[in-house]
């Protein structure tokens, strides 16, 4: 476990204003950087910014970017016209050798989803983009953002909230987040470090302290209840716990099926847990059928598997994020061993990645979707995790007879393509694609496309079915019994959205 102490945030007001008047956003460095150095720095590439701020000078804003987001010395006169230097160095942000400070903690400028000017705090070169990527063999070391932090930002639902729990809060992305909706914000850590790093993220960033709690899972909170859980678990499936930030120290998968079968227990009614997981693949087993089993009762939910990787690419991934690429042949190659005997050891083919979403309703028979889904998404998805969980509400609500009855509108921004050999006379099948949200796209049949198409809003389903039955020159009584699963499945993936008739109440 590091060390190394960690600066306080007396002056961080201070430091704030300074950093913000250089321009030290995450628009101001692309303005300095480029776009191409930019992007070089979420591939872990320096080379590119280090050019891009020898050529801009000694100004402020480039001596902040070499300080503290790539990490090299600047002279100490260059850092007194950037900051408050001797403030930095007296709260431990700067140390001084010679004529030259140095930085104690990486400091990347981060983009709040309303324009707000964020700093995530955390160990030198291991924000993740930042100076020379991760590859640290450091215990303890605590990590900035990264793919899987803003995945998980821009995921969970983001309404006003009475209370809210970050469970494994590394550097304090989460918590950020939450402190914008939530009026109690609480953030825990196995690693009391990672709690230091989170008190520097809110006070740089200006926002208001949270209730910061050492211990695993959820045993620092004891039995109190949330509106809303985030977390994203040292979720890797590993032969040991070698890693805090990454390996949970349980067997498989056991880390993220206790998480979620633990938060059930600490949710209030109506409230949401989102986080993300690896899970396993095992020989023999559906890996639907092993998600369902982690779902706490009294929870609907809605688990996404965004990708599977075997266990040579899963072992190799985390090899080379750990740096063990770069140390001896032999070693590295026996913790290659180690990795896939573990799997062997669980019958484990492959490994799962994904999102994990529930919430505690009382309803008699809670609705829990698995899926997978590997294709492009449109980031924030907060909005279209309520309106899946409403949806479901709805179509728990409806029986065939009644939806049937109830008026349908297409959302909007769905698209129609037809998929046939060149010159057909009809296309071999149609499919409905959606261009916003979770972009999905599903094959219906003539009479499902000739449904959404005119969906509108002004006649029931089963008076458009009708129409539909003698255009087709069908009977319109099997049409009605052969239709209603098609268009639950148009409203349960948002294509098809209800509407309130004339004189009822709006449909969820």
């Amino acid at each position: 476990m590091s060390t190394t102490s960690l600066p306080t945030p007396d002056h961080a007001a201070e430091l704030r204003s300074a950093m913000l008047a250089a321009g030290f956003t995450a628009d101001g460095l692309l303005d300095l950087l480029g776009a191409p150095a930019y992007a070089a720095l979420a591939r872990s590439e320096t080379v590119p910014a280090l050019r891009a701020t020898r050529g801009g000078g000694d100004g402020p804003l480039a001596t902040l970017v070499r300080l503290f987001l790539l990490q090299q010395p600047v002279p100490y006169v260059h850092a007194a016209t950037a900051m408050p230097v001797e403030a930095a160095l007296a709260d431990g942000w700067l140390r001084r050798e010679g004529d030259e400070v140095h930085a104690t903690v990486d400091v990347r400028p981060y983009g709040g989803p309303d324009g707000e000017d964020w700093f995530i705090v955390s160990d030198l070169g291991c924000a993740v983009g930042g100076a020379g990527g991760i590859g640290s063999r450091e215990e303890g070391v605590v990590l900035g953002v990264g793919g899987a932090s803003t995945t998980l930002a821009g995921i969970t639902v983001r309404t006003p909230v009475g209370s809210a729990l970050d469970v494994g809060t590394g550097s304090g992305i989460q918590a950020l987040h939450a402190t914008r909706h939530a009026t109690r914000v609480t953030a825990t850590d196995v690693n009391p470090r990672a709690l230091g790093f989170t008190r520097l993220t809110l006070a740089l960033s200006g926002a208001p302290e949270a209730e910061l709690l050492t211990g695993s899972l959820f045993e620092p909170v004891g039995e109190a209840t949330y509106d809303l859980i985030v977390s994203n678990p040292p979720f890797v499936i590993s032969p040991g716990a070698r890693l805090t930030y990454r390996d949970g120290g349980m067997g498989g998968d056991d880390l993220c099926r206790t998480l979620v079968q633990e938060a059930g227990a600490r949710l209030n009614p109506g409230g949401y847990a989102q986080f993300l997981g690896n899970w396993q693949h095992v020989e023999g087993e559906d890996w639907r059928d092993r998600l369902r089993s982690w779902v706490p009762r009294g929870c609907d939910a809605w688990i996404v598997q965004r990708d599977v990787q075997d266990v040579t690419q899963y072992a190799e991934l985390w090899l080379r994020d750990a740096g063990d690429h770069r140390t001896d042949p032999e070693e590295y190659a026996q913790r290659y061993e180690d990795w896939l005997d573990e799997f062997e050891a669980r019958k484990t083919r492959s490994v799962g990645f994904g999102w994990i979403t529930l919430r505690r309703t009382d309803a008699a028979e809670p609705s829990i979707v698995v899926e997978e889904w590997p294709h492009t998404v449109e980031q924030p998805l907060g909005e279209a995790v309520l309106a899946h969980f409403a949806r479901q509400d709805y179509l728990r609500e409806h029986d065939d007879a009644a939806l049937l009855e109830a008026r349908f509108v297409l959302v909007e921004e769905v698209v129609q393509e037809q998929v046939g050999s060149p010159g057909a006379e009809d296309p071999e099948h149609v499919v409905l694609r959606q261009n916003r949200g979770m972009r999905r796209a599903t094959k219906v049949d003539t009479v499902g496309a000739g449904f959404a198409g005119v969906c509108d809003g002004s006649l029931s389903a089963g008076r458009i079915l009708d129409a539909i039955a003698q255009l087709m020159q069908e009977d319109p009584v099997v049409l009605r019994d052969r239709t209603p699963e098609a268009i639950r499945m148009l409203v349960e993936q948002g294509f098809l959205e209800p509407v309130a008739a004339p004189g009822q109440k709006p449909a969820p």
